[in-house]
């Protein structure tokens, strides 16, 4: 896999369209037949191309435990944004006392912004069913439920078409090739907001139960849709695990940075002068991404760098040499999240910018818990009172108190990742806060606070 392996992006977007590579990658086995021209959503394209081989020998050739190792082997964390290693949540599910377990395809894009996950659905669906199928097999569940927005109406019939398809062809349904194991696959379109991203809120949203965040432990794994254990991954993580299972383990471990192997999908947007997406090797330099992305049009320079959607981090341009994966992101007070990265550039105010996301995941909160509820609005109006150039006090201080708070008494990680937009901002932008607060000066010229000074009664 190269850093030039770019996909298609939907209407209105310029596209940035190179072949797909080979079945390893997140474009898994349909992804090959792209490659070679034909209609990667046609059964036999995609099995001239390799579709459907890992299936096999994960039925016929191999034990539920040899699954699980190759994984193992192969390194492969979840693409959901966690990162929490693959292996180990198959083996939890399979090892778990039940009837009856149940495969989740997390393909259910809360960020508004990002397109991957629907990309995956109308031009991989095979891989991705034979992604999912893989997993029943490995932890014994005999059924797969595909979350996806109901908006996607083109993603939607396509993959419910390649499921009719496939199981015609007997790689799915009833008496999986001829093995006398059963794998039925549902297409759950749901309506919902961001909190859908949260696997726990996402369960409860197939259940059709009020969309509220669990607590942790028990895990989806023991205890998850009607109260079963269930595998909950991300369309991405389903799609790459054929390639590994065919036997490219090794690529998958030479692919990527020392501790992460494989590749992932980024969307890149903003002051770009080709904004898209693409599949990278983990650890690539967020310069190299940009780069791919044709950079920030001159005269224009890189600000900040929001990295992980509403509910990221903001980054100084340093990071640009910072490579893109998990541990590093996490250090730097960002996370991978919706795999977006968004370049800002000079013209544009930070401060509105963590305002504007605060705000935006506050009103996305489902209200559970106080932090959740009250603590997130707290600090969303903190955001609007800078950029409106009346703080009270010590803001600075409140806000880095506040999300502390938040961050100690959270339910989710929704309360706790809603907090680095601002977070951030303090960490490597306090001169821009300063101007805000201090100056009543927006540098960008975007929010031209002014300063309340109290009433004075004339007698």
């Amino acid at each position: 896999m190269t850093t030039s392996n770019l996909l298609a992006t939907p209407e209105k977007w310029p596209h940035l369209l190179l072949p797909a590579t080979g079945a390893s990658g997140a474009n898994g086995a349909a992804g090959a037949a792209g490659a070679s021209g034909a209609d990667p959503t046609d059964l036999d394209a995609a099995v001239a191309a390799g579709a459907f081989k890992a299936l096999t020998a994960a039925i016929r050739d191999m034990t539920a435990g040899e699954i699980v190792a190759a994984l193992a082997v192969s390194g492969l964390r979840g693409r959901g944004g966690a990162g929490f290693p693959t292996s180990e949540k198959w083996r939890a599910c399979a090892l778990a006392q039940a009837d009856r377990r149940y495969i989740v395809v997390h393909a259910y894009q809360a960020d508004p912004a990002v397109f991957a996950d629907r990309l995956i659905l109308e031009r991989n669906p095979y891989a991705l069913l034979e992604g999912a199928a893989i997993a029943a097999v490995a932890v014994g569940a005999s059924d797969i439920i595909v979350a996806v927005r109901t908006e996607w109406s083109e993603a939607i019939a396509t993959l419910e078409n390649a499921i009719r398809e496939a199981e015609a062809a007997g790689y799915l349904g009833y008496d999986v090739l001829g093995s006398g194991r059963d794998i039925q696959v549902e297409v759950k379109p749901l309506q919902g907001a961001y909190m859908l991203g949260e696997e726990t809120v996402l369960l409860k949203g197939i259940e059709g139960r009020r969309g509220q965040p669990e607590q942790q432990p028990p895990y989806p794994t023991t205890k998850g849709l009607y109260g079963k254990p269930t595998l909950v991954h991300n369309a991405q993580t389903f799609v790459v695990i054929p390639g590994i299972i065919a036997g490219d383990s090794a690529s998958s471990i030479e692919t990527g940075a020392k501790d992460v192997h494989g590749t992932v999908l980024v969307q890149i947007s903003g002051s770009v002068a080709n904004p898209g997406l693409a599949e990278i090797p983990l650890g690539t330099a967020i310069g190299d991404i940009v780069a791919m992305a044709g950079g920030v049009p001159a005269p224009h320079t890189v600000k900040a760098l929001l990295v992980g959607g509403p509910s990221g981090g903001i980054l100084p341009p340093e990071a640009m040499k910072m490579p893109y994966e998990f541990e590093a992101l996490e250090a730097a007070g960002a996370w991978m999240g919706s795999g977006s990265i968004v370049v800002v550039d000079e013209r544009s105010c930070l401060v509105d910018l963590a305002s504007v996301l605060t705000r935006f995941c506050a009103d996305q909160a489902c209200g559970k818990t106080i932090p959740c509820r009250i603590g997130l609005r707290r600090l969303a109006e903190i955001g609007a009172r800078i950029c409106e150039g009346q703080p009270r006090g010590d803001e600075i201080e409140r806000l880095t108190d506040l999300a502390a708070d938040i961050v100690a008494s959270r339910l989710c990680d929704h309360e706790r990742r809603s907090t680095l937009p601002l977070v951030s901002l303090v960490r490597y932008f306090r001169d821009e806060l300063d101007a805000h607060i201090v100056r009543s000066t927006c540098p960008a010229g975007i929010c031209h606070p002014m300063a309340v000074s109290p009433a004075v009664v004339v007698s």
